[in-house]
């Protein structure tokens, strides 16, 4: 090679990369102040109570700090370039669900849920280990995406043979011991989700007719429209079968959403707007249990004006309006009315009148974030496959807090469902730290790819076509 031709090459080379600071120590300084404030929490709300410091304080703090160090000690062993806010946000999340569901068992001496929830939060930070420490490829995920789905509709199906609870099937008991499955059946359906589309992503982009002459609106031809309808009718047949809301809008939102992010075709957000309306319309009018939480979130203040007394969704809106913009105070708040969902399914309506505008502002904040960095995640990596997961998981925390949020002050049906890390519900909590250590793994794919690459990197590939190769491969 000429001299000119050496001179050529070298101008065209990138330039190297610097290796991205780790950030292990920020990470361990934000997990000291997230365990602080869970425990300053709940000392507060002894305060309030008793006035005096809970008995079990230190060994709360104690247990929660044990916790959050082996987790970051897994962190820095196994991913020493992860995102260094995604654990530090999940462990304040999760603290400040104890402190809410030991203050409302102050207001029901014969239902302790603190004790069992704390139990449920150390077996997810074992599983969060678990994840951190042997999942060292995330891309080992994709060639099991089959294995996944069909334990996923296994698990979606398992709680039409067991009795109904409070007028949905979504639970299994046996024996006094109780799961939802469909908590861990999300993850192993956002696990298919991405595998299938990163290997069919070409064929999905291949568009019909534009709609109204827009590019970016073009709704796709009826060959390729049977995945998207036979996940639409699987979504409703939960609903039927389950009268569970909350579920089917979450794993039928998920698809739609992979499916924007993989093809960038508007007509896909469309025509899943559309089929979800469709099928939430039908089933409301049809299924009793489903078309009563209709009614209710059309008229929440009926049962009083028929001197009934206040319903559970109308207490929720009457604490978040006692609530104000700071809070009554961790502990000073009345929102135990509400009933025997008020530590699961309403327990956003305690944050809100304890903590006021301010303090919900905060936690929405802290979902938003963590949402972000999943996002942000998505966007560093270079395979289809890691990229369409880190995407799916966000969207997952995503959806549910907005279906959640959005049930408890009135602005959607209520669902049913568990606010993340914060609610009681062991299922919940476990598969959420499942979510965290998952995106644990591929933030530190991702931070090493822009810093250092690893040897077993792919190269990133020039074009789409490429890129869809390189998926299949």
């Amino acid at each position: 090679m000429t001299k000119a031709g050496t001179s050529l090459v070298a101008a065209d080379a990138p330039a190297p990369t610097a290796a991205l600071p780790r950030r292990r120590g920020i990470e361990l300084s934000l997990l000291v102040v997230a365990v602080l404030l869970s425990v300053y929490g709940y000392c507060a709300v002894g305060l309030a109570r008793h006035g005096t410091v809970p008995p079990g304080a230190a060994g709360y703090g104690a247990g929660l700090g044990v916790l959050a160090l082996v987790a970051h000690l897994a962190v820095r062993l196994r991913a020493p370039s992860a995102d260094p806010l995604l654990l530090p946000i999940g462990v304040l999340l999760n603290g400040l669900g104890l402190v809410l569901i030991y203050r409302l068992d102050l207001e029901t001496p014969g239902d302790r849920a603190a004790p069992t929830q704390l139990v449920w939060s150390t077996l997810g930070v074992a599983l969060f280990i678990v994840v951190v420490l042997l999942l060292r490829d995330h891309r080992v995920l994709q060639r099991y995406a089959y294995v996944c789905v069909v334990a996923a509709l296994v698990l979606l199906t398992l709680p039409i043979l067991f009795p109904s609870v409070n007028g949905a099937r979504i639970w299994i008991r046996i024996a006094g011991f109780s799961i939802q499955p469909g908590e861990f059946a999300k993850v192993l359906l956002a696990v298919f989700f991405a595998a299938y589309l990163a290997a069919n992503r070409s064929a999905l982009a291949y568009t019909g007719r534009r709609v109204f002459g827009v590019e970016r609106l073009q709704l796709p031809t009826g060959r390729v429209l049977g995945p998207i309808v036979a996940i639409w009718l699987v979504s409703v047949g939960v609903l039927v079968l389950e009268r569970d809301l909350g579920t089917s809008l979450l794993f039928f939102g998920l698809f739609v959403v992979l499916l924007y992010v993989a093809t960038g075709r508007t007509g896909w957000i469309a025509l899943g707007l559309l089929l979800a309306a469709a099928g939430a319309i039908a089933v409301g009018q049809l299924e009793p249990h489903v078309h009563g939480r209709v009614e209710d979130w059309r008229h929440p203040f009926a049962s009083i004006e028929a001197g009934e007394g206040p319903n559970q969704l109308s207490q929720s809106l009457f604490a978040f309006a006692a609530g104000g913009t700071f809070g009554t105070g961790l502990g000073l708040g009345n929102s135990i009315l509400i009933g025997f969902a008020a530590k699961s399914d309403f327990i956003l309506a305690t944050a809100g009148e304890e903590l006021g505008l301010a303090g919900l502002s905060a936690v929405f904040l802290l979902y938003g974030l963590l949402v972000e960095r999943g996002y942000r995640t998505g966007l560093a990596l270079r395979d289809p496959f890691g990229r369409l997961l880190a995407v799916g998981l966000a969207s997952i925390v995503a959806l549910q807090v907005f279906v959640i949020a959005g049930g408890v002050t009135g602005l959607i049906p209520l669902t049913g469902m568990a606010m993340p890390f914060l609610a009681q519900g062991g299922s919940s909590v476990v598969t959420n730290w499942a979510i965290v250590a998952l995106l644990i793994r591929l933030s530190d794919r991702a931070r090493s790819r822009l810093g250092v690459p690893r040897a077993e990197e792919p190269a990133a590939p020039e074009t789409g076509r490429h890129e869809h190769a390189g998926a299949a491969r």
